[in-house]
């Protein structure tokens, strides 16, 4: 079969790589009919230097299910799935506290022998705890949108959850990224009054304006946070971190209001954390991590089903498998927010 493989910093490839197959009999196979580029993928892309070892790419697919094993007890042949971007058995102390991305057993895609998503087919790990059924056809007009609840739209998600939002509240994101957008579709959805989005690429912003962003701020570093302070009056009661630079993280903490939230899930760049002093005098809470997406994917689901909510509009391209290199171009090229895969 024909999968994407990273060899190196701006090497990627689709190569024929061995057949998914059954190994284990808590296993399953997928034919994999959606999937996306992440902008985490870019970090990997960006940096990886040259290995006698290339890696398997993708973590959020959706497919229909060709095989599975003999101790799958909740799928059947021929259901179509979402897979979030950590696989997990759903037994473990863990997983039942509702932190399968935490699983004592499980992992994610793409890392040692297990398959990555953008391929033609994959092999997922406890399927029974893993994979969750969709209520529609493979070209159904919500794939893209269902298909964000295998990664982004959880994640944005989990950021509006860690930073305090509700109702009454003032919200700000940090990110116009397909992420930070998420994270202004779910403060909405959680009734924040004020959503006020950072970000400086116009088409994003405007995006982020149509789910809900009420504000626009395009400055950077302390103009930004100047500008904030100055809207709010003091600083939002939540705040969405949703890059993962020392720089976002720092601004994050400086418009954070005394007493206020910040959900973080922009992947950590950097070890060391700006403003620990000031968080702590101003009791700033900060909050967040691996998003464990498998956790909110029946929540969210509903609201995509519905309408309620569109967040496949981040999805601005769409490929190919052979389309992929491209893809990942265009996105480091910031000529796209997230890019869609058919294979």
């Amino acid at each position: 079969m024909r999968a994407t493989v990273l060899h190196s910093a701006g090497d990627v490839r689709i190569e024929d790589v061995p057949d998914a197959r059954l190994v284990e009999p808590t296993d399953a196979v997928l034919r994999i009919t959606s999937a996306c580029i992440c902008g985490s993928d870019l970090w990997r892309y960006r940096d990886t230097e040259a290995e006698a070892e290339p890696k398997r790419m993708g973590h959020e697919f959706v497919g229909i299910v060709e095989e599975l094993g003999a101790d799958v007890r909740t799928l059947q042949i021929g259901d179509l799935v979402v897979a979030p971007f950590a696989y997990s058995d759903g037994t473990c102390d863990l997983c039942l506290e509702g932190l399968p991305t935490s699983c004592q057993h499980g992992g994610f895609w793409g890392w040692g022998d297990i398959d990555g998503g953008q391929g033609e087919a994959v092999r997922v790990p406890f399927a029974d705890g893993t994979l969750v059924k969709l209520p529609v056809a493979p070209d159904d007009a919500l794939m893209a949108s269902l298909l964000t609840l295998s990664d982004v739209m959880g994640t944005g998600h989990h950021a509006a959850v860690g930073a305090r939002v509700a109702p009454g509240r003032v919200t700000a994101v940090i990110g116009d990224g397909a992420v930070g957008l998420c994270g202004v579709i779910a403060a909405k959805r959680l009734g924040a009054e004020r959503i006020i989005l950072l970000g400086r690429h116009a088409d994003r912003t405007q995006l982020g304006r149509e789910f809900g962003a009420t504000d626009v701020v395009a400055e950077r570093g302390e103009a930004a946070a100047e500008r904030v302070l100055e809207m709010t009056g003091g600083g939002a009661h939540s705040v969405l971190e949703c890059v993962g630079t020392s720089d976002s993280l720092g601004t994050a903490i400086a418009i954070t209001r005394p007493g206020g939230a910040i959900g973080r899930v922009g992947v950590p760049q950097e070890d060391t954390i700006p403003g620990a002093r000031a968080s702590f005098m101003s009791n700033i809470t900060i909050s967040g991590g691996v998003a464990p997406v498998r956790s909110y994917i029946e929540e969210l689901m509903p609201d995509v089903l519905e309408g309620r909510i569109e967040p496949g509009r981040v999805l601005d391209h769409t490929v190919d498998l052979a389309g992929v290199p491209e893809g990942y171009r265009l996105m480091d090229r910031r000529e796209s927010i997230k890019v869609l895969v058919r294979p």
